[in-house]
């Protein structure tokens, strides 16, 4: 079912794996883009109307308003299932302490005697949360975009999520009741390529927003690569990945049973299994058969995206080898389920987020490890971050010399001026000192 990669005996160059002997998903963003492109061109010129008629289109539901009414959300939170409401008030509340640890304060620097530069700490103003609807329902995903935006400070946030037709057009209720639970009144009934156009150029119900995040499917990726510039994003987060790194001391039952539950999301999503202990590997593929017999959503999710050429089984030759090969795939989940786990996660420098140990799996971060769940996908964590309260901030420099300050640097600014042929710059400066500037020291 799924397949292997065997890199023992492989050289590591000075540059590390080459990439592209790992599994990976063939995502065409680009493709995607021209047939986004006039969804999000139709949105900004006729708004509403535009939303309503997607909605019908690939939705299959008929709206007269794409703005969820505020007895809708109270609604759902009442009629929730307590025990739902309990798990998700512990998420909330252990995702608001990590989040709200990451604050940042605003900080003066004294450069010179009289010459300041404060480095303040701005939240977005507006923003727009992208949470995803379909084959699963993700009320997860509304506490993890919404408390960092919360802890940030952000004033005006929106939230959307596509309608359903089981529930009159409304986004799933148990997405409505964590809106609700956590303060958010503006929820919109909209999906794909088409909700991201929403936020971007607003309608008639949705006022712009300066930001959008979260993740969705390769329609809301090739929007948000779209309108990246008019609006900002977090990343372009695709299908889901697990890659677990193990050695002969992990249990095959826990490697197959994560595998198994990051492939339950899409038949695109990725489940990697580095190791450098054959042994590990033959018992993990008769777990897999094992597990996936009693386990829901085979057929339409789980077995395509096991037997993917997104998945697979990569052989190494110890530890050391195997940090290579996940450093070089940057997975947005990675685990660490070898010989003292710790002391290898402390090495791994690509991963949207890093699981130490038998008793970290990835379920633990999706809802109540305080972590957040929205990370960079499809390799991007060796230069992408995963959603936090920074996302949200904007550090502005402020910039405040005196007249003696200024005159004391005042020569090696002409003379970079001038070395750049920017005279105009020099004489911004001398206009300041009646064209008489003193050497600088």
């Amino acid at each position: 079912m799924i397949s292997r990669i065997d890199l023992r005996g492989a050289a590591l160059s000075e540059g590390g794996i080459d990439r592209d002997l790992l599994p990976r998903a063939e995502l065409d963003v680009e493709a995607a883009l021209e047939k986004v492109r006039p969804i999000c061109e139709d949105v900004r010129h006729r708004g509403t109307a535009a939303l309503i008629d997607y909605a019908l289109r690939f939705d299959g539901v008929a709206l007269d308003r794409v703005r969820v009414p505020a007895e809708a959300l109270q609604r759902a939170l009442a009629e929730l299932d307590p025990a739902v409401r309990a798990a998700l008030e512990e998420s909330i509340r252990r995702a608001r302490r990590v989040h709200r640890a990451q604050r940042r304060t605003d900080h003066t620097t004294q450069v010179v005697p009289g010459g300041t530069v404060t480095e303040r700490w701005v939240p977005v103003e507006r923003v727009g949360l992208y949470v995803p609807g379909g084959r699963a329902v993700y009320p997860s995903s509304v506490v993890m975009n919404v408390v960092p935006a919360q802890e940030a400070g952000v004033g005006s946030m929106a939230v959307t999520s596509p309608p359903q037709s089981e529930f009159g057009g409304l986004p799933h209720p148990t997405i409505l009741a964590a809106c609700a639970l956590l303060g958010v009144d503006e929820v919109y009934a909209a999906g794909g390529a088409q909700a991201v156009a929403m936020f971007a150029y607003g309608t008639e119900e949705c006022r712009p927003v300066s930001m959008v995040t979260g993740p969705g499917n390769i329609w809301v990726v090739a929007a948000k690569r779209l309108l990246k510039g008019r609006i900002g994003i977090d990343a372009e987060a695709g299908p889901t990945e697990i890659a677990i790194l193990a050695d002969a001391t992990a249990d095959p039952a826990h490697v197959a049973a994560d595998l198994i539950s990051q492939a339950e999301h899409d038949p695109l999503a990725a489940s990697v299994l580095v190791t450098d202990s054959e042994e590990l590997a033959t018992a993990v593929e008769k777990e897999l058969e094992v597990q996936i017999a009693a386990t829901k959503h085979v057929e339409d999710r789980i077995r395509p995206a096991l037997s993917g050429r997104q998945s697979g089984i990569v052989l190494v030759d110890g530890v050391d080898q195997g940090l290579a090969v996940v450093d070089a795939y940057a997975a947005e989940h990675l685990e660490i389920q070898t010989e003292d786990a710790a002391a290898v996660a402390a090495r791994v420098r690509n991963a949207g987020a890093v699981f130490v140990g038998a008793y970290a799996p990835v379920s633990l971060g999706d809802y109540a490890a305080g972590s957040n769940h929205v990370l960079p996908t499809g390799g991007c964590a060796c230069h992408s971050s995963g959603l936090s309260v920074q996302s949200f901030l904007r550090g502005i420099h402020v910039v405040d010399y005196s007249r003696e300050a200024l005159a004391e640097v005042a020569g090696h600014v002409v003379t970079l001026a001038e070395a750049e042929d920017l005279p105009a710059h020099g004489a911004a400066v001398k206009a300041r000192f009646d064209w008489k500037v003193p050497p600088s020291k």
